[in-house]
């Protein structure tokens, strides 16, 4: 199974194969069609408070952020992180979409790690 990320702004193309959304919120000004959205795993997003907190944050805080969202995917979320890499192993092709707008330091990076462990 192939493992892609790709920005909700970004053109959706079949070539996506099964895209997820991997956002708690839609993003926003997108709409359904354009977001072409398979699946909304919203449950593995991180909560609302690490959310509210890493928007805070600066850049220099990526790792700290990211140890967060490590531990409450060990945790509290990693049921829904077992069942979304069930639902995944079906697809040859998956993308994980979010919004944010760096490529490198946001959540999807973090799932996405997180993912190729349990596939």
């Amino acid at each position: 199974m192939e493992l892609r990320r790709k920005r909700a702004y970004d053109t959706a193309e079949a070539s996506d194969g099964f895209r997820v959304l991997v956002d708690r919120l839609w993003p926003r000004g997108v709409s359904k069609e354009h977001a072409a959205i398979d699946l909304w795993a919203k449950d593995t997003a991180p909560s609302p408070e690490l959310r509210k907190d890493w928007h805070a944050a600066s850049d220099d805080d990526w790792s700290t952020y990211a140890d967060r969202y490590r531990a409450e995917l060990e945790n509290e979320t990693a049921p829904a992180l077992e069942s979304l890499a069930g639902q995944l192993r079906e697809h040859p092709i998956v993308t994980l979409v979010y919004a944010a707008h760096d490529e490198q330091h946001n959540h999807a990076v973090v799932l996405d790690a997180a993912l190729r462990e349990l596939l």
